[in-house]
């Protein structure tokens, strides 16, 4: 399956009031006695109906993933996706409605797993949770997800043995300002004081390569529309080169400090539409932003036709091939002096997806045995494998070397840097990626560490792999950072990373009134947006920015902006709170 299409959010639509009317109250039980331990086998194959929000794939679970299923639960997974199947609300009330969402859940936590509960969808698995020893590893975040619902319904996911205080992201953050390296480089490796300053570095890169390999005009800034959501979206990136992530209307600094409206003038955001602004009037943004989805951006990301990427995972998943870093070309983080680059942390009670057991399972203790082993060592590695963030199973991917480490195998190598492989019969068949696991949930961070091998269940971090990879592009990266090995080592070892806690906040539902005030405003906010983006003038770009000022408050922004400025004070305080406890 195609990474980009993995990483798509989740679109499952909120439960109706009414759909759980027909269901009896409270969850459903295994009403059974406690177990300590699961069979070595299950002699009789079965199919399991697998209700997915977060999957983007339909049907039976192929290759190897199903091979390594097979072969330890004599079972198979029927994959029900709300993504695929075109309308998440009709798909999950229609199933919801009949009593019977399926055998295993993963949907969210909050108030959608509180109705499925109440409603009796999902079984209370505490006569299982003995035998559970791996989950049992994460029992904070298990027992909080549980906290106050008489039993245990669902199970965390994205969980870690990682303090909150700290990043869970890897090699790279989420975010960062994300340049070709090679360019930069021939520009003389200018100093970059603040974010204004790299257009003219933009400017002198895109004059040195006008013209991509493929003959198209090469543009320092692509953008694209869409994610645009309560804002233009990709204004929002570089705010968090500064430590800011957002909270509806409201930007929120990682370490509580500071909060801003996005209209707020000389704001954050206001401050970032000025920058693109400044850049397309100097020729650095496409024309051709205000009409392509992310898919066509991406295709020009990997015919080297944009010079600048807001985040890691798309201008080095596209353009740093094995072929282009080892002829030095690639991207690579910008030495931006002034930034402090938000970042998510290690989240202790688990993420927002959440697993459970549905309560009309024929057999609760199998789905319960394959639930714990995705929190196992083998598990962690061959389940999270689906966006390349795991390792994949050892010894297919990845074995130990005489000195215990891990190191990927030949076909591994064909995997991870080649970007594709034909698994062996013996393991399934058929091409690797194509056999990852269709579940498309993390149960556990792949930055967190085997407790087999002290290493993490990432490849990338792995002392092996940064010596495979080492080429070029990344010595000549590494000798003008200070000789750092990574971004993240870089950016901690220059005090550039702004850590927030991973306290697992969830902002509570708008009311109808905030819902229809939010969507009218947000309309405005991001049509302006591009309108500024695009101005002809300085004298345009500041008229426009007041004209939306005044109609975003007519329409009810400030409203709006006062509840997300109390949920971002709420988010804070809870990140206060486990920073303190578990900190």
């Amino acid at each position: 399956m195609n990474l980009k299409r993995r990483i798509a959010t989740l679109a499952i639509g909120l439960l109706a009031a009414g759909s759980l009317a027909a269901c009896s109250n409270g969850g459903g039980t295994t009403a059974q006695e406690p177990i300590t331990a699961f069979p070595d086998k299950w002699d009789t194959e079965i199919t399991i109906d697998v209700f997915d929000g977060l999957a983007n794939y339909m049907g039976i679970q192929n290759g190897w993933f199903a091979e390594l299923v097979k072969d330890k639960f004599n079972m198979k997974l029927n994959i029900i996706a709300p993504n695929v199947a075109g309308g998440g609300d009709t798909l999950y009330n229609t199933r919801v409605s009949a009593g019977d969402l399926g055998d295993l859940i993963i949907t969210e936590k909050g108030k959608k797993l509180d109705e499925l509960i109440q409603g009796g969808l999902v079984m209370d698995t505490t006569p299982f949770v003995p035998a559970m020893t791996n989950v049992k590893r994460f029992d904070t975040a298990l027992t909080h997800l549980n906290d106050g619902k008489d039993g245990t319904y669902a199970f965390p996911t994205s969980v870690s043995s990682l303090k909150p205080t700290e990043p869970s992201e890897g090699n790279d953050p989420t975010f960062g300002p994300f340049l070709r390296w090679d360019l930069y480089a021939k520009a003389g490796y200018p100093k970059i004081d603040t974010l204004e300053d790299l257009l003219p570095v933009l400017k002198q890169m895109q004059d040195l390569e006008p013209t991509a390999p493929n003959g198209k005009k090469v543009y320092a800034l692509s953008l694209f529309k869409d994610w645009d959501g309560n804002m233009m979206n990709n204004a929002k990136q570089p705010i968090t080169y500064y430590g800011y992530d957002e909270v509806g209307f409201a930007l929120a600094k990682a370490d509580g400090s500071d909060y801003q409206g996005i209209l707020d003038s000389d704001g954050m955001y206001q401050r970032v539409l000025a920058f693109f602004n400044k850049a397309a009037q100097m020729g650095l943004v496409d024309p051709e932003s205000t009409t392509q989805n992310y898919d066509t951006l991406y295709s020009k990301y990997q015919n080297g036709q944009v010079l600048f990427s807001f985040w890691p995972w798309l201008g080095q998943t596209a353009y740093n091939t094995d072929a282009n870093i080892q002829a030095g070309k690639g991207f690579e983080i910008a030495p931006l002096a002034d930034q402090k680059i938000f970042s998510y942390g290690a989240e202790a009670y688990g993420g927002k997806p959440i697993i459970a057991i549905g309560s009309k399972a024929d057999d609760p203790e199998r789905i319960a045995a394959f639930i714990d082993w995705l929190y196992s060592s083998e598990g962690a590695y061959s389940n999270n494998s689906q966006t390349m963030g795991a390792a994949g199973p050892e010894g297919l991917t990845w074995n130990k070397n005489a000195s215990g480490e891990p190191e990927l195998t030949d076909f591994g190598k064909q995997v991870f840097l080649e970007g594709a492989g034909t698994v062996p019969a013996e393991w399934g068949g058929g091409d690797y990626t194509d056999g990852t696991s269709a579940l498309n949930v993390t149960t556990v961070l792949p930055v967190d560490t085997d407790p087999g091998t002290g290493f993490a269940f990432s490849y990338k971090m792995w002392p092996s792999y940064q010596a495979l990879v080492a080429s070029p592009l990344s010595e000549d990266w590494s000798a003008h950072m200070g000789d750092a090995p990574t971004t993240m080592d870089y950016l901690k070892a220059n005090d550039q990373l702004l850590v927030a806690p991973g306290a697992s906040y969830t902002a509570p539902a708008d009311s109808s009134e905030i819902e229809t005030l939010r969507n009218q405003v947000k309309a405005i906010i991001v049509q302006n947006s591009w309108q500024m983006v695009f101005a002809e003038s300085d004298a345009q770009f500041a008229s426009l920015w007041s004209d939306l000022q005044s109609t975003a408050s007519g329409l009810g922004y400030d409203k709006v902006l006062e509840v997300d400025q109390a949920n971002a004070q709420d988010q804070n305080s809870q990140r206060e709170a486990i920073a303190k406890e578990l900190g």
